[in-house]
């Protein structure tokens, strides 16, 4: 309970993150970009629903990553991962010889985090609870799941575990000696939910409701399962249930009916799902598909493996940040995508 963490980043994850670790009896500063937001932390708390159950928590929390003070064991950024490398550069001077900082963005960003406060401190984490911010301090945790971490150097310090004990007050939480590929495991699933939900507008059990949808979500596995062969990636099953390679596994009419149908008992179980780059959208703001479906693409190029499916989810939402294309299901039957559904 000795060990001061800071959480940088307020949003869905972040946020929830943080109140209950507060709620634990942690020594946490989350740190807002709003003064809105740290002004209801402070005071009546950030606001929780959905699995976690219905209830306010305050949280410690300062605008500024400059408004912080003295030395931090454990940093938690749940920014977009376009932030990230800013936030950790920031956090540089506020960290120990043995502080850890832990990446809670979607897609793999323990490279570009590695690079600004060293490959020793980087700690990579595939967030598998889903959640929502429904407004300033409002947010909704819409399903469960764990946190799987692990170090970027595949080594482990005695605050490792420290850490692991921190997150299991928010949810279940295991060690990873190989978190590269659990990260690519859970990247494959955003690479999903995330592009889709964003080009049609949809949550996920209306999307998986529809079988063009669906061919597209698969078309995007079956590409990221082939670059991952291709670089001699071992893709643990995603959440220890979703194992890709037997889901991709034969071609005939029974091989695709059982594809079909494990995705729509992923969309039933996930049906509230939203995505976090329509959010982004919706917000006005960027998303993170470079780190998503352009991480595919970028590795696939590497070795030499075509991605059309993953590229062009990769233009269309670049097309719709731009305003030259709207959100709407139409886009379900864009070009190359229309040829898988």
């Amino acid at each position: 309970m000795n060990t001061r963490i800071a959480v940088i980043g307020a949003g869905a994850i972040g946020g929830i993150t943080s109140a209950l670790i507060a709620k634990a009896g942690h020594d946490v500063t989350l740190v807002c970009k709003h003064r809105e937001i740290a002004d209801l932390a402070n005071g009546k708390g950030l606001s929780l629903t959905g699995v976690c159950g219905e209830q306010s928590i305050p949280v410690r929390a300062v605008c500024e990553i400059r408004e912080l003070e003295g030395t931090f064991d454990l940093c938690l950024i749940a920014t977009k991962a376009y932030d990230m490398p800013a936030c950790a550069e920031q956090m540089l001077p506020l960290l120990g010889q043995d502080s850890l900082v832990v990446s809670l963005q979607n897609g793999i960003c323990t490279d570009a985090m590695a690079a600004v406060v060293g490959a020793d401190r980087t700690v990579g984490c595939v967030v598998g609870f889903g959640a929502t911010m429904h407004g300033p301090g409002k947010l909704e945790m819409t399903s469960t799941g764990e946190f799987v971490i692990g170090m970027a150097n595949g080594s482990h310090p005695p605050l490792l575990d420290t850490l692991r004990d921190v997150l299991s007050s928010v949810v279940p939480t295991i060690i990873s000696e190989n978190i590269y590929a659990e990260l690519y495991s859970k990247l494959i699933v955003n690479s999903c939910i995330t592009s889709l939900g964003a080009i049609c507008g949809l949550r996920l059990g209306e999307m998986m409701k529809r079988r063009d949808a669906r061919k597209i979500f698969l078309a995007i596995i079956r590409e990221a399962v082939q670059v991952a062969d291709a670089i001699q990636l071992t893709i643990p099953p995603y959440g220890g249930k979703l194992n890709y390679h037997t889901l991709m596994k034969g071609s005939s009419f029974l091989d695709d009916l059982r594809r079909h149908a494990m995705i729509r008992i992923v969309g039933i179980k996930y049906a509230k799902l939203k995505s976090s780059s329509l959010q982004s959208l919706e917000r006005g703001r960027p998303t993170e598909i470079d780190y998503f479906n352009g991480y595919i693409v970028k590795k696939g190029k590497e070795a030499g493996v075509p991605c059309p499916v993953n590229e062009r989810m990769v233009a269309l939402v670049k097309e719709i940040e731009q305003g030259k294309r709207p959100i709407e299901v139409s886009n379900l039957s864009a070009p190359v995508l229309a040829k898988e559904a």
